[in-house]
């Protein structure tokens, strides 16, 4: 039953009258009155011109389902015994997230790579539900993004900011598709820039932000005022997995720079510079006698790196990059990591409190590597080279790391797998390509490697 509260007379207002008409019967000024500010003004107008720029993400992802009998995930189990793959029952995943239209006329949509990640169908849905089927022009898990593509007329982009410009404090709006509801717009400001250390991705410099980030806003847009691209919203911070306030997006200017290295390549080849950093603090720079506030300090060179064969030494303190300034060791981490191979640099250092210019040719990883195989038959299918920058154990130890493995060859009966770090063959420690091939060689038909596999440690004995 509806009930409706009765209507009593508001006794503080008619006090309040009644105070009001005597001081003005007396001929008494009126006190001043607090001044409110005016409402803000909506953000709908802008955005109205963003939202259709903005796309709803789902894919599948198809998984053998080995629920008989864990043996039949191995194939050679499955040829002996007869086992069909067919017959193997199928689980598909479903997932969602968002994404953003940056190419209209090609029909450029960027997202986060652990949205698409696997996928086997990827569809796109626009804001007026038109939907269309998606192919990923490339993807760099390091930096977290994937660039799709959709044939489709009529489309929005979004234009893009630069990033470089925001401060803490503007206002942004977080655009996505959380836990599926549909397209949804939440509100704040920068709460932060420059954000690293996370241990999120490979190469970090967020945004932070305390609009509305939840699942589903993954690869959704953050935008200025204007209703321009500043950012893609990745990833939250929060006991739960929900928001809290805490939420971190790419900036535009990373995401355009690797969105040009997909579109023109599927794939970004990132070069080494072949050194171990950490930040000027105000102590190093009094115990090196510098005046330097801010800059990059090499502690460590690896052997026959671009930045050795460019004469950089431990001590180095590296305050420029192409002109542009090196205030923390993640600026020149993270300036590298957009390179590709073969680009040349400017370095500006100080050495010893004496400025000098370095040039630096990035190196390509790929052409450092070489065929496991050459150096000893047990070991043919696998690709070793030196530890990529980005590797959580560059600078933390000596060795080779193994790049690839062909399944079912030599090297990977004999148990190695992409990512391993071999420090030792036969107890004897190697560091480079070079002294590999030398240890391989030395004993041809029994090794005893030493490897680092994530944070663990393990032997191979081949023989």
């Amino acid at each position: 039953m509806l009930r409706l509260n009765s209507v009593r007379p508001d006794m503080r207002a008619i006090r309040l009258a009644t105070v009001l008409f005597l001081a003005l019967a007396a001929g008494n000024p009126l006190p001043a009155m607090a001044k409110t500010a005016p409402p803000a003004d909506s953000i709908a107008p802008m955005l109205e011109t963003v939202l259709p720029a903005v796309v709803n993400i789902s894919t599948q992802t198809r998984a053998r389902t080995y629920q008989h009998h864990p043996l039949l995930d191995d194939p050679f189990f499955r040829r002996f015994f007869n086992v069909p793959e067919s017959q193997v029952p199928e689980r598909v995943r479903h997932s969602l997230g968002s994404g953003v239209i940056v190419d209209a006329k090609q029909g450029y949509i960027l997202t986060n790579y652990h949205v698409t990640d696997g996928a086997d169908e990827i569809t796109v849905t626009l804001r007026n539900q038109r939907q269309f089927t998606a192919e990923v022009v490339g993807a760099d898990s390091e930096v977290d993004l994937a660039l799709l593509r959709i044939h489709a007329d009529g489309l929005t982009a979004l234009p893009i900011a630069d990033s470089d410009v925001l401060r803490v404090g503007d206002f942004v709006v977080a655009i996505g598709n959380p836990f599926g509801l549909g397209q949804t717009v939440t509100y704040g400001i920068v709460s932060a820039l420059g954000r690293t250390g996370l241990g999120i991705e490979g190469y970090e410099d967020f945004i932070q932000t305390d609009a509305s980030i939840n699942p589903g806003n993954s690869g959704g847009p953050l935008v200025n005022m204007h209703g321009e691209l500043v950012g893609l919203n990745t990833a939250i911070v929060g006991p739960t997995g929900g928001n809290i306030g805490i939420g971190f997006a790419i900036p535009s200017n990373m995401a355009s720079i690797i969105m040009q290295h997909l579109a023109k390549y599927g794939e970004v080849r990132r070069g080494q510079l072949g050194v171990v950093l950490q930040d000027l603090t105000p102590d190093l720079a009094e115990a090196f006698g510098l005046q330097q506030r801010g800059g990059a300090v090499v502690t460590r060179v690896s052997p026959a790196s671009a930045a050795e064969q460019a004469g950089l030494r431990p001590g180095d303190v590296i305050i420029e990059l192409d002109g542009g300034p090196v205030t923390r060791s993640s600026d020149l981490r993270n300036a590298v990591g957009l390179l590709r191979a073969g680009t040349r640099i400017r370095l500006n250092i100080l050495r010893e409190g004496k400025p000098r210019e370095i040039s630096v040719v990035i190196a390509d990883p790929l052409a450092l590597s070489t065929p496991a195989g050459k150096a000893n038959r047990y070991l043919s299918g696998a690709t070793i080279g030196p530890i990529a920058d980005n590797d959580p154990l560059f600078g933390a130890v000596d060795g080779v790391s193994v790049l690839e493995v062909e399944h079912g060859s030599a090297a990977w009966s004999a148990g190695l797998r992409p990512g391993d770090i071999i420090i030792s063959i036969n107890q004897e420690p190697i560091a480079t390509p070079d002294e590999f091939r030398t240890a391989a060689q030395r004993n041809p038909e029994s090794l005893l490697l030493n490897i680092r596999r994530g944070s663990g440690a393990l032997y191979i004995v081949i023989q």
